[in-house]
């Protein structure tokens, strides 16, 4: 139990039914869909596509989703992969002819079929309880009435604005620079998709006018990309892969996203005596760092398309976890590993839902960079994201940009399971960090015994790109021991990620918990 005394959040207990999200109304709209008769599917997508217009510059219909759920009286999970292929027209090898080697960030090369959309109405469809005119119902209406903006998303929108070009500012910088806290954003455009979404299904986004609309923006930005290509937008069930650490089960999302990278980190640090280390101390944050190069290292090296990703069984293995955890000098920073393909950022939202039967659902959505890759359509102003980014044009490379392939993903749910039982559907946002934040998590709870409320609220550090950034919550004497050891030591701008969980109590009750880096809450009934 966290001390009174001081600022901090309670974590939130209920018995029917809990959401946590990165947003106040993402988390009442869920909760009203579960008291409206809609089970936990039905309330993880409408407070994620109501997110897209609560943070705009983290996730929106133009975007890519990946979500894992354990149905109702079962402990099974279950993975469904909603990211994107790249226009079948793509190629590595026409970008290595124009002199480029990585794909441009801010451009319609950038851009892959946002699958998400394809992703919800498949889930409403198998797995959800009310009809999608009243999943979607919340969003549409904020949509039109619009949104106040809240102060994290005005804290980022500045910069992640940057991003945005041509119909991309027509539509999220009406007002010509960027808004304060509590101005209202509207987006009536998207309002109008997602009515037809709600009476057509997918096709209402991949067919028809919609499609016409985007396919017309892109084309204008240069980008190969058809109404074909659209109308074969299609997302897909798969198996999660998992993997334990001192008795707890980790669950992650398999490639093309990056979950088996946590997995791998967790098998480097159970070499280590990481519970009897200072929970927010140097030689924990050290060993952390090296050994999130080493697994980061390995992702870059092999995580890929679902049908290219190859030897992720010996990325997982325990054998490798061994041979590189015996790189780590206790006392000393490595240089960096050279990483292969990545351009990664911190935009994505996640949101978590348990019902009062059990369903539980981690699902995280995202458009990648701030504001995605800055385009968007003319019309209905969907914003693009710039997924494509994750691809590698380096010949050869299982991650290589090709028509028709899914790029390596940083957006991954996470679950717990312990002896069999799901316990816990979490998430950390973050881009690169969400590996060595979901092993951190699991750190601090397994290792030091916290709540997951505390998991959440505690110090963070991450080894990204050479430099060590470490947060304000960390101590001064810990960045001159750290910087001692051979890190490049900055404290970041912002925080490093959020994160959201629910904990399945053996008591029977939820128990809530929302990180106070975003503007969101837990909420249940």
């Amino acid at each position: 139990m966290r001390d009174f005394h001081f600022p901090g959040r309670s974590p939130v207990l209920a018995e029917n039914g809990v959401c946590a999200t990165s947003h106040p109304l993402a988390a009442k709209a869920a909760v009203q869909v579960l008291e409206d008769g809609g089970n936990a599917m039905d309330a993880a997508i409408a407070g994620a596509v109501l997110l897209g217009i609560c943070e705009p510059q983290m996730t929106g219909i133009g975007g890519d989703c990946f979500v894992l759920f354990k149905p109702a009286g079962s402990e099974q999970i279950k993975a469904l992969n909603g990211s994107g292929r790249a226009p079948a027209a793509a190629s590595a090898a026409a970008l290595r002819e124009r002199g480029l080697d990585a794909v441009p960030l801010y451009s319609a090369e950038a851009v892959t079929i946002p699958t998400a959309v394809d992703a919800f109405c498949r889930l409403n469809t198998d797995w959800g309880k009310l009809d999608l005119a009243r999943v979607l119902a919340p969003a549409i209406h904020y949509a039109e009435a619009g949104v106040p903006v809240a102060p994290r998303v005005a804290f980022d929108w500045p910069e992640a604005a940057k991003a945005l070009s041509g119909h991309g500012l027509k539509h999220y910088m009406p007002w010509g620079e960027p808004p304060a806290v509590g101005t209202m954003f509207r987006a009536p455009g998207q309002a109008e998709v997602l009515r037809k979404i709600a009476a057509q299904g997918r096709e209402g986004f991949y067919t028809g006018e919609v499609a016409e609309d985007m396919v017309a923006a892109l084309q204008d930005a240069g980008g190969v990309h058809t109404l074909e290509d659209f109308a074969a937008a299609e997302s897909f069930y798969s198996e999660p892969v998992s993997g334990e650490y001192k008795g707890v089960e980790l669950v992650e999302h398999a490639p093309n996203g990056q979950g088996a990278t946590a997995i791998l980190m967790l098998k480097i640090l159970s070499h280590f005596d990481i519970a009897g280390m200072e929970p927010f101390g140097a030689k924990r944050a050290h060993i952390e760092a090296e050994a999130a190069k080493l697994a980061y290292d390995a992702r870059n090296r092999f995580i890929a398309d679902p049908d290219h990703t190859n030897r992720l069984e010996h990325m997982m293995s325990d054998a490798t976890a061994a041979a590189l955890a015996a790189k780590i000098d206790p006392d000393k920073a490595m240089d960096s590993p050279e990483a292969v393909s990545e351009s990664v950022h911190k935009d994505t939202i996640y949101i978590t839902v348990v019902d009062k039967d059990r369903m539980a659902v981690s699902l995280i959505y995202s458009i990648y960079h701030g504001f995605g890759s800055g385009i968007a359509s003319e019309r209905f102003g969907v914003l693009f994201q710039n997924r494509g980014a994750g691809f590698t044009l380096k010949e050869g490379h299982p991650n290589e940009l090709q028509g028709g392939k899914r790029p390596m993903h940083t957006i991954i749910p996470g679950m717990l399971r312990r002896e069999g039982r799901v316990i816990m559907p979490f998430g950390v946002m973050g881009g690169a960090y969400q590996p060595n934040g979901h092993a951190r998590f699991v750190s601090n709870m397994v290792d030091f015994g916290m709540e997951p409320q505390d998991a959440f609220d505690a110090p963070r550090s991450f080894s990204d790109n050479g430099v060590m950034n470490v947060e304000k919550g960390y101590d001064s004497a810990v960045r001159d021991e750290l910087t001692a050891m051979g890190h490049k030591v900055a404290v970041p701008d912002g925080p490093i990620g959020g994160s959201q969980g629910i904990l399945l109590r053996e008591d029977g009750v939820l128990e809530g918990a929302s990180d106070p880096r975003k503007d969101g809450i837990a909420l249940g009934y």
